[in-house]
């Protein structure tokens, strides 16, 4: 900590008199810019927070990638695909698992639709302080038709609930930790095949879901962003000053089904390299 801070117990940074502290990437100095989805919606899910400014002292810090709200248009458009792969259960039987939270965008999108419940597990307490913040303004506003929590805890060491689950995952972290997850989740869904779907945004990891043998995929292709979203995103990468992100009108995305250690049936990938509008 650096001098002139002081931390509670909430795990928080914040400066003398109690203020919290900005994270590097969350000050106008930095490029900060917000993004439409918080202009129109009173929240704060905007900036970018490079993942080594996201340490909180563990072994696995280097594996953070970074922090950045998901595109609402993508995540729609990836969310209306799921809905079309003949999912075990109805939607509102699943439990929506954000794994790396951050501020919660991806929560507060999915809980405009009715889940089961839509849960965020974030690891950084400053993050998930906001995520918190903006779940009141979101319950406040009416537009949660969803029980919504945030939970702030490593992701390996999150409980699954026994329902049917959707784990979304916008890149948080590297191999490492993937490896561990996909792992955590044979053990949590022994015997639940079916159960258990992730949708993955930027899947920087895909091949390490591939070589594994009881997820199959369901779909893998570019997801365009709205032209909202891409004006949005171009502009925010463009202010950053040191420009060590880009952003493009897509994003690479793939959608998994847990299976279970079974061998595959083949011709169950679905992939495809069209475009979604």
């Amino acid at each position: 900590m650096k001098a002139g801070q002081i931390q509670q117990d909430d795990g928080i940074p914040r400066k003398r008199g109690g203020r919290a502290r900005l994270l590097p990437g969350l000050s106008v100095k930095d490029g900060y810019t917000k993004h439409p989805f918080d202009v129109e919606h009173g929240v704060q899910t905007s900036g970018l927070v490079a993942g080594r400014h996201l340490g909180i002292g563990q072994k696995t810090d280097r594996q953070i990638t970074a922090y950045y709200g998901v595109a609402p248009s993508v995540f729609q458009s990836l969310l209306r695909r799921w809905q079309r792969s003949k999912p075990l259960a109805p939607r509102k039987d699943y439990t929506f698992v954000d794994i790396g939270a951050g501020m919660g965008r991806a929560m507060l999108l999915a809980a405009e639709l009715p889940f089961r419940e839509v849960v965020g597990v974030e690891l950084h307490p400053m993050l998930a302080h906001t995520a918190q913040k903006n779940q009141a303004v979101w319950e406040m506003a009416g537009r949660a038709q969803s029980v919504m929590r945030v939970v702030c805890q490593d992701v390996l060491d999150f409980e699954f609930p026994a329902s049917p689950c959707m784990a979304f995952l916008f890149n948080p972290f590297g191999p490492v930790v993937m490896r561990r997850l996909l792992a955590k989740m044979a053990r949590s869904f022994a015997g639940r095949e079916g159960q258990l779907d992730l949708l993955y945004v930027n899947h920087e990891q895909e091949s390490i879901l591939q070589r594994h043998p009881g997820f199959q995929c369901l779909f893998a292709g570019p997801v365009r962003r709205s032209r909202v979203d891409a004006i949005a995103d171009h502009t925010i990468m463009a202010n950053q000053p040191d420009g060590e992100y880009a952003a493009s009108n897509y994003e690479d995305c793939s959608i998994w089904r847990w299976m279970g250690r079974t061998k595959r049936e083949p011709g169950l990938d679905e992939r495809t390299t069209k475009r979604e509008s």
